[in-house]
């Protein structure tokens, strides 16, 4: 089978192997700032000398931009040219980083960090550019790549924190954005920039509606724990963000040219597949906050280890290294045994992480094997959703279904994360600084749960009639796919 090598601005041909080096340079870049300032919000306030609960935003609004933007950036990416908004992309996140690494308030940050957190629309992007520009056979190898990044530029940002808060100081946390410039002019030297073929206009009304039901269900997820779960801003967020979604959905159903075109998300592998990626979100991000955590407590809890900061991020180094192990084996593996079967391994490794952290969590070898456990999961979990809903989908759906794929991580993991804070502090006695033992204990004992439910969604994906070699191997693909002499 051929494939179309699609060309550069230049007219020249795209080399699959450039290409993907430009997105996996993108695409650490987003991912290492996704987590990066977690573990370092305490040297944070107190260089800003500000609240908790204002420097708090600084998660939370790269979250809600990043959520909001990746399926409109998807869209854009499909109308105008990928390579191009791919550079935009990158432009707007560096601008973010600079100006949070020269900001000596909370205020300018927290405006940097919303800028930050549009580079969420690089991997809607980059799956729709794998798609279009890589050979068939190299196709799914392409989606591993770039889907394991998530992951191991989360682990790295954990692993990161400390040391440059230690060794560098707060701005160089955000000088790391840098890394956008040689992304952004790579992507419009080496990226096609073709957009459709019939230039079709941007469903912005559609958009906002859906933009206003994410950002209120994840403004509602991430401070829930502060304002409490049964407030009356948290439940009518809740609320507003279920509004919204029906209005969307009746929106969509009635416009002549939607953003998201229902009957894709109605699809039962790309409706099982996203549930299914949204709760693995949730147990992911659970080991991505708790391990660290439990690492970092002091020994006197009677389960902490009492390591540093720096020491305790890199804990879930293993998460990391397994990740670059299995990432290069997903494709070949995915072509013998299919990506459902990938899919629900991955999810099935992520939760056996979790069990070993309900029995084991109180040893450093038991944090270091769940988070081997988690690494692997990872691959085969993300890698698997990535092949899946591009396979399912129409070429000209790929950047919107994509993107809503990695929307369903990003709830899951928000979900996941207030979750086990909640149980955290509902079981940290009055007056102390640290929980019980059994806090960690029932949220991963809860997060178990979560993974067997996950497991019995991805069950729910069907068999497809044609092989999963490749993402690229629908019959309507092959036959626009011919190789052009130069």
């Amino acid at each position: 089978m051929t494939a179309t090598v699609e060309r550069r601005p230049d007219g020249g041909l795209a080399n699959p192997t450039v290409v993907l080096a430009v997105l996996l340079l993108a695409g650490v870049s987003y991912s290492l700032s996704q987590t990066l300032l977690a573990p370092a919000l305490p040297a944070i306030i107190s260089s800003l000398d500000t609240s908790p609960a204002s420097a708090s935003w600084l998660l939370t609004g790269f979250l809600l931009s990043a959520s909001v933007s990746t399926p409109v950036i998807g869209k854009l990416g499909d109308v105008h040219g990928k390579g191009r908004v791919l550079a935009g992309v990158m432009a707007i996140f560096t601008t973010g980083g600079v100006i949070c690494a020269l900001s000596n308030s909370i205020g300018p940050m927290i405006v940097g960090r919303v800028l930050e957190g549009v580079s969420g629309g690089v991997y809607p992007l980059a799956y729709s550019i794998v798609k279009e520009t890589f050979p068939p056979q190299r196709v799914a190898g392409g989606l591993a790549m770039v889907s394991v990044l998530v992951g191991f530029g989360a682990a790295m940002g954990l692993l990161l924190a400390g040391v440059i808060v230690e060794y560098l100081g707060v701005p160089w946390l955000f000088w790391t954005s840098l890394l956008g410039i040689p992304a952004a002019i790579l992507a419009l030297r080496f990226i096609p920039s073709n957009p459709a073929p019939l230039r079709r206009r941007i469903d912005w009304w559609g958009a906002a509606i859906m933009s206003a039901s994410l950002g209120s269900v994840l403004l509602a997820l991430s401070r829930a724990n502060d304002w409490g779960w049964a407030s009356p801003l948290t439940l009518g967020l809740f609320a507003a963000g279920l509004a919204f979604l029906a209005l969307f959905v009746s929106f969509e159903n009635r416009h002549p040219d939607p953003i998201i075109e229902m009957r894709v998300l109605r699809d039962r592998t790309v409706a099982a597949t996203n549930l299914a990626t949204c709760l693995v979100g949730f147990l992911i991000f659970i080991g991505f906050v708790l391990i660290p955590q439990l690492a970092h407590s002091p020994t006197s809890t009677g389960y902490g280890l009492g390591l540093s900061i720096t020491a305790a991020g890199a804990v879930v180094a293993p998460l990391a290294f397994m990740q670059l192990v299995t990432a290069p084996l997903i494709a070949r593996v995915g072509s013998r045994i299919g990506f459902r079967t990938v899919f629900i391994a991955g999810i099935a490794f992520t939760a056996a992480s979790l069990l070993v952290l309900t029995l084991s969590h109180e040893s450093l070898a038991g944090l270091l094997v769940s988070g081997a456990l988690i690494g692997i999961g990872i691959c085969g979990a993300y890698a698997g959703s990535a092949n899946l809903i591009v396979a399912a989908v129409p070429p000209d759906e790929v950047g919107v279904a994509t993107g809503i794929n990695t929307v369903a991580r990003s709830v899951g993991g928000a979900f996941g994360t207030a979750v086990a804070t909640a149980i955290l502090i509902s079981q940290t006695p009055s007056g102390a600084e640290f929980p019980r033992d059994g806090g960690y204990t029932l949220a991963f004992a809860v997060a178990v749960g979560v993974g067997l439910l996950a497991l019995a969604v991805a069950l729910i994906v069907p068999r497809r009639s044609l092989p999963e070699t490749s993402a690229a191997s629908p019959p309507e693909t092959a036959r626009r796919t011919t190789l052009q002499p130069d």
